[in-house]
């Protein structure tokens, strides 16, 4: 049975994550006060005490969750003597995951991936003005439609210009994000109701994430990721943007700058990495999102999540 992890992206944060395990482990505590000394802010504070609004907040959240599913990691390797190289075939992560799933991999040391998530989220809100930018989830809906969807939903019928809206994420399951300027993702709602889409909703989101609005913020990871420090990771990444293996760092580098305007092709990322032989995928770090998709994409595949200390020591007595 060949093992993948996967981490999850925004969305997945609530207030109360990562206290149990900072109770419980010294080896959480230590990669928490990390990312605190790091960003120079008490982060873990905002993460085990909420204010949820405040923790929402993309230049918050984004590593809030990668310290979460680092956390988790450490005390695998510290409590149970898990060694990531042997024990794992292939790891991915959701959006900011991907970044989780590479400080995992060695790719990134710890204050080096809170640093770039950071300036992600930063950069990601700074992209477009408020208000300017939208998403909504399509449900029911399958690649294809979405696509024609937004390439119908493009044009103003008024002034006859085009605007930005195209797909955000093929989660599967018939779940499909779309983003881009918000006049024109209200107009994909409306299309996608018409062509029968079970439900599209609006998203609470800040900012159109993985649309081509986000360019500003594409060309100021570049340049951070050009200062960055990064290394080959100790197991292959399968990456959002190319659904493929991808090993060199300065590949990794360009898929991540890529991935900021790019679509997050996670159906195809999953059945990838069913296809390499991996048969178990165990969710790392703060909720279940990843692991409700994977019932969806693979029933035959082996799914669980692990973020507390029971899910934990559980993991540990399989492997």
């Amino acid at each position: 049975m060949a093992l993948a992890f996967t981490f999850p992206g925004q969305g997945s944060q609530a207030p109360g994550m990562g206290r149990d395990l900072a109770a419980a482990f010294p080896a959480a505590r230590e990669v928490f006060q990390e990312v605190d000394d790091t960003l120079k802010q008490k982060l873990s504070q905002l993460m085990f005490e909420g204010p949820a609004e405040e923790l929402t907040l993309t230049a918050n959240a984004q590593p809030a969750l990668m310290a979460m599913s680092l956390a988790v990691l450490r005390v695998l390797e510290k409590e149970g003597g898990f060694v990531l190289r042997d024990r794992v075939a292939l790891v991915a992560g959701h959006s900011l995951g991907e970044y989780a799933a590479l400080a995992a991999a060695g790719t990134f040391d710890i204050p080096t991936a809170a640093r770039l998530l950071r300036l992600r989220g930063d950069a990601m809100q700074a992209a477009t003005p408020p208000g300017t930018g939208a998403m909504a989830a399509l449900l029911g809906a399958e690649l294809d439609q979405a696509r024609e969807i937004c390439a119908a939903a493009a044009t103003d019928p008024e002034t006859g210009k085009r605007e930005v809206v195209e797909v955000a994420n093929d989660n599967g399951g018939g779940q499909i994000v779309i983003s881009g300027h918000a006049a024109a993702v209200d107009r994909a709602i409306e299309r996608a109701k018409e062509a029968g889409v079970k439900r599209a909703m609006k998203l609470p989101v800040s900012a159109p994430f993985h649309s081509a609005l986000m360019a500003p913020a594409a060309d100021a990871m570049a340049e951070a990721l050009d200062r960055a420090t990064m290394r080959g990771p100790v197991v292959p990444l399968v990456a959002n943007v190319s659904a493929a293996k991808a090993t060199d760092p300065a590949e990794i580098r360009d898929l991540l700058v890529r991935q900021v305007t790019g679509t997050v092709r996670w159906r195809e990322c999953i059945l990838a990495m069913g296809a390499m032989g991996c048969d178990r995928f165990v969710e790392i770090g703060s909720g279940k999102v990843l692991t409700g998709l994977m019932k969806r994409l693979m029933p035959e595949a082996k799914a669980e999540s692990i973020g507390t200390p029971a899910d934990i020591e559980a993991f540990l007595k399989t492997i």
